[in-house]
């Protein structure tokens, strides 16, 4: 039995919870590799925990302005009450902060699964069945993906809420710019994929057996069409936080009263600089950061585990280091 199979059957024996994605993706890292998958897993981790425990971790609401004791001062230093400051409206900077992430973590959902869906289709169709099809698809995407993301991100804003500051209307805006940008980059990724899976053998043989055009299509060849998403999906998330941040700052994304944004937030640190007053500028945009900063480790580290030349190396290193032990274990049995 040869050593690939002999893997694959041992893969198979192992528990389901060691072949989750992100579990077998942690084993099957190694070095350097694993660490920036760990930490930007981490990072991830503690943002999805602030934003679904955000009511109980957040001391007050993200447009509350006062309290039992009063209203909040204004630019006050943290403190025992405040532990990030407020700001120059007299929001409590932490609370904005993890309230924000509920908002970004929205935005994020909403491009990622509307820019995956259309794009991952429209390249399996264009590539499956080409011709005219196509060739239209293909002129279509190369002229959206000219528009700059953040231009487009405006007009969006502004046909959808009128430019007016909602939750809605800002998560709806900045999510569709982003899926309108991204949708070509799917698209070419899974186009390119289609084309050459398309004359394998196995596709060749789904035709002998009678398979239908669609179940071919998303069955067998869009199963090894997405293997090398995981890089734009990352690269699509945090492009979706930037975006809903550059929409805040500019004043085309959400009002305080109707939600916390960490773009709108940076926007009024800009008149405290002057002041020396540092804390309601720093934390959002630290979180910003943190943020796009963990989903991108978590995506480079995904696309090297999905490089086939990268296992190989590792491969051939644990062949050779296997070998060079060989002959000393040869010893210390004779001996």
């Amino acid at each position: 039995m040869s050593t690939t199979t002999t893997g694959v059957l041992a893969d198979r024996r192992e528990p389901l919870w060691k072949r989750l994605p992100v579990v077998a993706h942690v084993r099957r890292a190694v070095g350097l590799q694993r660490g920036m998958l760990v930490a930007g897993l981490v990072i991830c981790g503690v943002f999805l925990l602030l934003a679904a425990l955000a009511p109980l971790i957040a001391p007050y609401g993200f447009g509350q302005l006062s309290d039992a004791d009063g209203t909040f001062p204004r630019q006050a230093a943290p403190s025992a009450e405040h532990l990030w400051g407020t700001t120059v409206g007299g929001y409590d900077v932490f609370s904005r902060v993890v309230w924000g992430t509920r908002t970004a973590i929205a935005v994020v959902v909403v491009a990622v699964v509307l820019s995956i869906t259309i794009g991952v289709v429209l390249g399996l169709v264009s590539g499956y069945l080409g011709g005219w099809l196509d060739r239209v698809l293909v002129v279509i995407a190369d002229a959206v993906y000219a528009f700059p993301s953040l231009l487009l991100a405006i007009v969006i804003s502004i046909v959808i809420s009128g430019g007016q500051s909602s939750l809605t209307g800002g998560i709806l805006s900045a999510g569709i710019s982003i899926t309108v940008v991204y949708v070509p980059q799917y698209f070419r990724v899974v186009r390119a994929e289609a084309v050459r899976l398309k004359a394998e053998a196995f596709v060749e043989s789904a035709k002998v057996v009678g398979s239908s055009t669609p179940r071919i299509m998303f069955k067998h060849v869009l199963r090894n069409a997405t293997r090398s998403l995981p890089l734009v999906l990352t690269l699509n998330a945090s492009e979706a936080i930037l975006t809903l941040a550059a929409l805040g700052f500019l004043g085309f994304g959400i009002g305080p009263t109707a939600a916390a944004e960490w773009g709108y937030d940076l926007n009024r640190a800009l008149s405290d600089t002057a002041s020396g007053i540092w804390w309601t500028g720093v934390f959002p945009g630290t979180a910003i950061v943190l943020m796009v900063l963990g989903i991108t480790l978590v995506g480079e580290s995904l696309n090297d585990l999905a490089d086939p030349r990268l296992r190989t190396r590792r491969r051939a290193r644990r062949t050779q280091k296997g070998a060079a032990a060989t002959p000393a274990e040869t010893t210390e049995v004779r001996a």
